[in-house]
């Protein structure tokens, strides 16, 4: 795909969606107590780090997939096409590779549902964007 035919606006919007998906679902209204309890960090952990490392990077690696995605959609992808491979990326291809780190790594199953369940929302998410973009 030639990079002009990149829709940049499409890019920034995906990938916002995703760092707002994160503030929601790692929030105390959802995932947060059981999160930080299978990652064995409490809520002076997280006030110890530097805010804007944390949610800058973030950010940047959002757009960073949410650029590779738009990449791999191709320019103007059919609606339902884009969701579902969101879908099938964030369950076959990241959800699938965290499980098997966190088999070795005898991480708690909650901790995977947890965090693979926003990335397969996520993925989606922004194949849903991308996809509806004009």
């Amino acid at each position: 795909m030639d990079l002009s035919q990149l829709d940049f606006a499409a890019v920034f919007f995906a990938a916002m969606s995703a760092f707002m998906l994160g503030g929601i679902w790692y929030s105390p209204w959802l995932f947060q107590r059981a999160w930080l309890e299978g990652c064995g960090l409490t809520e002076l952990d997280l006030k110890a780090t530097n805010p804007k490392w944390v949610f800058g990077g973030s950010f940047v690696l959002s757009l960073f997939i949410a650029f590779s995605l738009s990449l791999f959609l191709g320019p103007n992808p059919n609606l339902g096409v884009a969701v579902a491979v969101g879908f099938a990326i964030g369950v076959c291809w990241v959800s699938s590779s965290m499980g098997i780190g966190y088999i070795f790594e005898q991480r708690p199953l909650k901790l995977f549902l947890i965090n693979s369940g926003y990335h397969i929302l996520q993925f989606t998410l922004m194949g849903l964007i991308l996809g509806l973009w004009p």
